[in-house]
C-alpha cells in the first residue's frame, strides 16, 4: 500500500471518529433540555410561558438590570392582578419581570390580557402551581372546600419561582403601586435577614385605618397565646405584626435559612394544633410568617404598604385611581380624606374585568 493511501485511510478514519464525537455530544445535549423541560420542580411548578424577547428600542429605554416581582393570579381575582402589574410597569422605567403564579384553569383567561396593548411589551413567566404542595399543611373544610385560595401561598416559595435571583418583591393581588419599584427593590436588608416588610403598627397604616377593618396589629391578633406552642416561642403577645402582601426578599438568605421548610413546618402543627388565633378573619398566611421572622426581618418604607383604602361598597380614598388596563377604567372618589403621596397601598378589593376581544 502507498503512503498517499495510506494518509487517505488515515484521514477517513478521523473523519468518521470525529462525526461520531459531534453526534453523541448531540445526543447527550438532547438528553439533558429534554429532561430539564419536562421534570417537575419539586413542588410541581410547571413553567408554561417562557419571558419574551423586548423589541430594541424597549431594551434600549429601560435599565438593563432586572427586576424580579412575583404576584400570583387567580381566576375569580385576576383584574386586580393585571391592574397591580399594569400599574408597576406604568410607573418605572426599569427591567421588570413579572413571575406571575397561577392554576392551570387560569392560564387561557391570563393570556388573553397579556397580549392587550398596554401589556404587550411587558416581560413574564407565567408558572402553574400544583396545589397539592400544600397538602398535609392547610386544613381544608369539607362543607366549604371553596373556600381554600392555594395561590395565598405562592409567597412561601418564592425560591421555586425565581430560582437564579438574589432579590426578589412579592406583591399581592390588591395592590396598585404610583411609585417606581425600583425604590422598593434597593430596600436595603440587614446581614441575615431574609425578607422586608411593612409593620402595621406605623403611623401610616394607622392614618388610613376605618372602622370596621379591625385594628387589632399584634401578635395576639394572630397567634393563640393559650397553646403551650406558641408560648413556648417566648414571643411577645403585643408585639408589632407585618403585613406581607408587599415585601422584598433576599432569595439566598431565604435558601440558606431553608425559611420555606420552617413556613411549612408551622403551617403541619397548625393542622394538629390549632395555633392560630380566630379573631382576625381566620387569617392562614400570615401566622406563621410572623413566627419564622420573629424580630429577624427588615423594615421597608411604610408608604409601599398602605391598607384599608376602601372606606365602602366602589369608594376608594382620593388621590387613588387603578391605572387603566385595556377597559380604559378608572376609579376615584373626589372629596374623601387627603392623605401624603402614596407609592402603594391596597384597596382591599378584586376587580373581575372580562378582556376584550379586539
Amino acid at each position: 500500500m502507498t503512503l498517499r493511501k495510506v494518509n487517505i485511510s488515515i484521514l477517513i478514519v478521523a473523519v468518521v471518529i470525529f462525526l461520531l464525537v459531534i453526534h453523541h455530544n448531540f445526543l447527550s445535549l438532547s438528553e439533558f433540555l429534554r429532561r430539564e423541560l419536562s421534570d417537575p420542580s419539586p413542588l410541581g411548578l410547571q413553567p408554561i410561558d417562557f419571558i419574551p424577547a423586548a423589541p430594541q428600542r424597549l431594551a434600549d429605554e429601560r435599565n438593563d438590570k432586572e427586576i424580579s416581582v412575583v404576584i400570583a393570579a387567580s381566576d375569580e381575582r385576576l383584574g386586580g392582578a393585571i391592574a397591580a402589574m399594569n400599574s408597576i410597569y406604568q410607573n418605572t422605567r426599569a427591567n421588570v419581570v413579572f413571575h406571575i403564579v397561577t392554576l392551570n384553569d387560569t392560564v387561557d383567561h391570563l393570556r388573553t390580557w397579556l397580549r392587550s396593548p398596554p401589556l404587550k411589551n411587558m416581560r413574564y413567566r407565567i408558572l402553574d402551581f400544583d396545589p397539592r404542595v400544600l397538602e398535609g399543611k392547610v386544613q381544608v373544610d369539607p362543607q366549604k372546600p371553596d373556600n381554600f385560595k392555594p395561590l395565598t401561598f405562592a409567597r412561601f416559595y418564592l425560591p421555586s419561582f425565581v430560582p437564579h435571583a438574589e432579590k426578589a418583591i412579592y406583591v399581592d393581588d390588591d395592590v396598585i403601586v404610583q411609585d417606581d419599584i425600583v425604590e422598593l427593590y434597593n430596600t436595603p436588608l440587614k446581614p441575615g435577614h431574609a425578607a422586608a416588610f411593612s409593620d402595621d403598627c406605623d403611623s401610616t397604616s394607622s392614618k388610613v385605618a376605618v372602622r370596621g377593618a379591625g385594628n387589632q396589629y399584634n401578635y395576639i391578633g394572630f397567634l393563640d397565646y393559650k397553646k403551650e406552642t406558641i408560648r413556648k416561642l417566648a414571643m411577645k403577645a403585643n408585639t408589632c405584626s407585618f403585613n406581607p402582601g408587599v415585601f422584598v426578599a433576599n432569595l439566598t438568605e431565604w435558601k440558606l435559612q431553608n425559611i420555606t421548610k420552617q413556613l411549612e413546618k408551622w403551617m403541619a402543627l397548625n393542622v394538629v394544633e390549632e395555633l392560630y388565633s380566630k379573631t382576625l378573619a381566620g387569617s392562614i398566611t400570615t401566622p406563621p410568617l410572623l413566627i419564622v421572622f420573629y424580630k429577624q426581618h427588615s423594615s421597608i418604607d411604610p408608604m409601599w404598604n398602605v391598607r384599608h383604602l376602601v372606606l365602602g361598597k366602589g369608594t376608594l380614598l382620593s388621590l387613588w385611581k387603578l391605572p387603566s388596563c385595556s377597559t380604559g377604567m378608572d376609579i376615584s372618589s373626589p372629596g374623601e380624606e387627603q392623605l401624603p403621596m402614596l407609592k402603594s397601598g391596597r384597596s382591599g378589593m378584586s376587580l373581575t374585568l372580562q378582556a376584550s376581544s379586539t
